[in-house]
């Protein structure tokens, strides 16, 4: 029987779209999202005096998945979910050592911030406030398991989905402590930034597609060189829309509105997941657009991205600086600003990719790893930030600043810690680690002949420097009243001590962080 010829291309159409899974390489994801909803069907089986038992499956999921890792660490490369594109095959999911560095921080920073939020559900328990646990931990389940597949994301579409199941849990999150006025204004501020957000990528995201008609994004880069002059205009208004949208995500001048709100509303563990997790989403996603996807157009991209680091950094730090003065201020909302002004620091790099120079060198991969090296360095010291602030915020419940007079009478190690922590943020020895990313990031700029925005740069850790030692000096002050003691909770002491001794190590072996200025989605 022979076949005709529109039988034979339907049948090699058909044979071009059959995908063969890699399961071990889609494993943190699926675990995550598993025990997800594992989670979900037990809490409706278990009673309110056992509920404690849901943190405790959440973190096993979470370790489960970090394990899972394991076997494919080695791999240089892993495709899966492939087809065969116009010009050869083209996949949306790819695991390689920038996949596993990313998945390996979202996976960390959320079995920290579980850690931290044993000890609050535990003490909202004890006081009876109204904090649901199970929904508490199906919710940060499901958006670890979206922040998990984003750094695999080879295109748009499943880019976009994952940052999407990475940010819906998190509107919840932010709101969930029911009858807090503060906790419910923080979600709706939340919530419409980051639908706007998403509407703006969106847009960007179908006006590319209109003119390329591919969304994988190694199509993208060769596709967007070969556009037609009529369409030019098309695509530069797409990649613009598209980084507009992600800037939301990254909290960058000045779409960072809702991030003081936020972390103030939130409870603590979330707000500490927001400023690791959250952040580390959404740089992701602004690196793969930007230096996978967008790579023709980097005149376009790279200036836009130096200009909102500049601004990003300097607003973050000003704020800061202003409102420490305000003896009420919140000890969180200082960590809020920090966190933008850090999210100025992260946007260097990314920049930098988008030059060469002069020397006509296309390898953004330097650029891109410095990135990558200093998320890894903030997500530690600044979850133990929180973590101490957890603590104190037990017996202190306004977290204020002042409250931090002190803590080296009433916790001794746990005013060392802090300490280490600012300074590590400052970059200040013995925060040698900070140090050592804070002049990566310089490096990149300058290696990009991006010379004014290393200025600024430098001029904003100045800046940065009196805020974070003054509190640093708060700490060893003399308390007033009698100074009292605290007691630590178990998860809380793992957690302080984990990020306490990551800290350390970091700082006296820096290159186990600086080995990833060679990762890149290449």
């Amino acid at each position: 029987m022979t076949v005709a010829p529109t039988d034979s291309a339907f049948v090699e159409s058909a044979a071009s779209v059959v995908q063969s899974v890699d399961w071990p390489a889609i494993l943190p994801p699926t675990i995550t999202a598993v025990v997800a909803l594992a989670v979900l069907v037990i809490d409706l089986f278990v009673g309110e005096h056992r509920k404690a038992l849901l943190g405790w499956i959440s973190l096993a999921g979470l370790a489960a998945a970090a394990v899972s890792m394991l076997p494919i660490a080695g791999s240089h490369h892993r495709d899966t979910f492939c087809v065969v594109g116009t010009g050869g095959t083209v996949c949306s999911y790819t695991v390689d050592e920038f996949t596993l560095a990313i998945q390996l921080l979202v996976l960390g920073g959320a079995l920290l911030a579980g850690l931290l939020s044993l000890s609050t559900l535990k003490d909202a328990r004890a006081a009876k406030r109204e904090l649901p646990e199970g929904e508490f931990w199906f919710l940060l389940l499901s958006s670890v398991a979206g922040a998990v597949l984003l750094p695999a994301s080879r295109d748009l579409a499943t880019l976009v989905v994952a940052l999407e199941v990475a940010s819906l849990p998190a509107f919840a999150l932010v709101g969930l402590k029911r009858g807090d006025k503060r906790s419910s204004e923080a979600a709706l501020k939340f919530f419409l930034s980051s639908v706007a957000a998403t509407a703006v990528t969106l847009l960007g995201v179908s006006f590319v597609y209109a003119a390329t008609g591919t969304l994988y994004l190694t199509e993208l880069d060769e596709k967007l060189g070969q556009v037609d002059g009529e369409l030019e205009t098309l695509v530069q208004a797409g990649v613009v829309l598209t980084l507009v949208g992600f800037a939301f995500k990254v909290a960058a001048v000045p779409f960072h509105f809702w991030v003081p709100d936020a972390y103030v509303g939130a409870p603590l563990p979330v707000a500490a997941y927001l400023s690791v997790v959250g952040k580390a989403v959404g740089f992701t996603g602004l690196i793969l657009v930007t230096v996978v996807g967008f790579r023709s157009y980097d005149d376009v991209w790279g200036p836009a991205i130096a200009a909102l680091a500049a601004l990003t950094m300097t607003a973050g730090n000003v704020a800061a600086l202003r409102q420490q003065a305000t003896r009420a201020y919140s000890a969180v909302r200082l960590l809020a600003w920090s966190s933008v002004a850090q999210a100025g620091y992260l946007l260097v790099p990314i920049a930098s990719a988008g030059f060469d120079n002069g020397r006509g060198e296309d390898d953004p991969t330097d650029a891109v790893g410095a990135t990558v090296a200093y998320a890894l360095m903030y997500a530690v010291v600044n979850l133990g930030a929180f973590a101490v602030a957890a603590l104190v915020g037990r017996t202190k419940r306004k977290n204020r600043v002042s409250d931090y007079r002190g803590l080296y009478a009433k916790s001794p190690l746990s005013a060392l810690t802090l300490a280490f922590f600012l300074l590590c943020l400052a970059g200040l020895p013995p925060g040698i680690i900070g140090l050592f990313a804070k002049v990566t990031v310089f490096s990149a700029a300058v290696d990009a002949g991006l010379g004014w925005l290393a200025v600024i740069m430098a001029v904003n850790v100045v800046i940065a420097l009196y805020y974070y030692l003054q509190w640093t000096a708060l700490l060893f002050r003399a308390p007033e009243g009698e100074p009292g003691r605290h007691r630590v909770p178990a998860p809380l002491t793992a957690a302080i001590a984990a990020t306490a001794v990551l800290g350390i190590a970091l700082s006296g072996a820096p290159q186990l962080v600086l080995r990833f200025t060679d990762v890149s989605p290449f």
